[in-house]
């Protein structure tokens, strides 16, 4: 299959594949600045392993997106299940081979409630997930009585720190996360049902895609990723706590918008998110390495979120009717 010239000029594109341009620029900007710091292998090895989880968050928040629900509670979520994984190793006594699947079952339960309430009691998704999270931060507060549950035990504490080819597990666990996502949203059916029902329910359902059992299943399989990140942060921490979980909403949501500017031009896709999500850790990273305050973080996402929520309804206003069509095509000829 040959490869036309214009094509290999759209993947090459700054609209197609900014995030990589950007993340260019700031490697040379930082290099240039603060060379002994940000130039060491020790560096990039850290920024790998710490952002696996705000990875495998952000692919939670973005599989529910792609079917039309946004997700705010994604965060509340992570933390959630980061105390419930310690309560059920320090305080029931549970083997790490039970606890682990508990752990997720206890996520997609949450992200199936989620969407009952969005489904079937018609409440806005923003509404619905702003209030499960306000439900889930009273449940760490009083599962874990406000207070760090200690004692976890030193074998949990290997699923984070163990090392092949002196890469992290978490780092390998987003990769599978986003592979297997991947795989499901963009070569089977469901995957195209869910894009479907997000771009335009009520086409989608003309169709013949039923759209809220795409938003049950959605949510469902994000709260599971999200249990996900929540059981590795507890091993990460060796420890349950109770105030770390909520800040994962903004990283995560500010990838999955950048990252939907990526590769497929206004469509919200796994690699895009992943992608955004080291560009923005790198940003973040060589700001701290230069010195500046903390509040510079929070800074940085809400700016750079505010941003992709702009080039995102930009891009998706520009080719909406396109893929809608072409989507609803592919379903309506299976």
């Amino acid at each position: 299959m040959s490869i036309s010239r214009q094509e290999v000029l759209h993947a090459l594109s700054f609209r197609n594949i900014s995030a990589i341009y950007i993340l260019a620029v700031m490697v040379i900007v930082f290099s240039i600045w603060i060379p002994d710091r940000f130039l060491q292998l020790g560096v990039w090895r850290s920024l790998l392993d710490a952002e696996a989880l705000t990875g495998i968050a952000a692919i939670g928040a973005l599989v529910p997106l792609i079917a039309g629900s946004l997700n705010l509670a994604i965060g509340a979520q992570v933390g959630f299940a980061a105390i419930v994984s310690a309560w059920m190793l320090a305080r029931a006594g549970l083997p790490i081979a039970i606890q682990l699947p508990l752990v997720l079952v206890v996520g997609a339960a949450i992200g199936f409630v989620t969407a009952i309430v969005i489904t079937k009691l018609r409440v806005e998704p923003i509404i619905a997930t702003l209030g499960m999270s306000s439900i889930l931060l009273a449940g760490m507060a009083w599962v874990s009585n406000s207070q760090q549950i200690l004692d976890l035990g030193p074998d949990y504490r290997m699923i984070a720190a163990t090392q092949i080819f002196g890469i992290t597990v978490p780092v390998y666990l987003l990769l599978i996360v986003a592979f297997a996502s991947w795989y499901v949203l963009e070569r089977t059916p469901a995957g195209r049902r869910m894009y479907a029902a997000g771009f335009n329910p009520e086409a989608a359902r003309l169709a013949g895609v039923r759209v809220e059992s795409m938003q049950i299943w959605s949510l469902t399989a994000g709260g599971a990723i999200a249990a996900l990140a929540g059981a590795v942060l507890t091993s990460r921490i060796n420890a349950g706590d109770p105030t770390v979980g909520p800040s994962f909403l903004l990283p995560a949501l500010t990838a999955v918008f950048l990252g939907s500017t990526q590769f497929k031009g206004g469509r919200f896709n796994v690699w895009g998110t992943v992608v955004a999500m080291y560009v923005l850790a790198v940003g973040i990273k060589g700001l701290q390495l230069a010195g500046l305050p903390n509040w510079v973080n929070d800074l940085f996402y809400g700016l750079a979120l505010l941003l992709a929520v702009a080039l995102s309804k930009w891009e998706k206003t520009a080719r909406r009717t396109s893929a809608v069509g072409r989507i609803v095509n592919a379903v309506l000829r299976r």
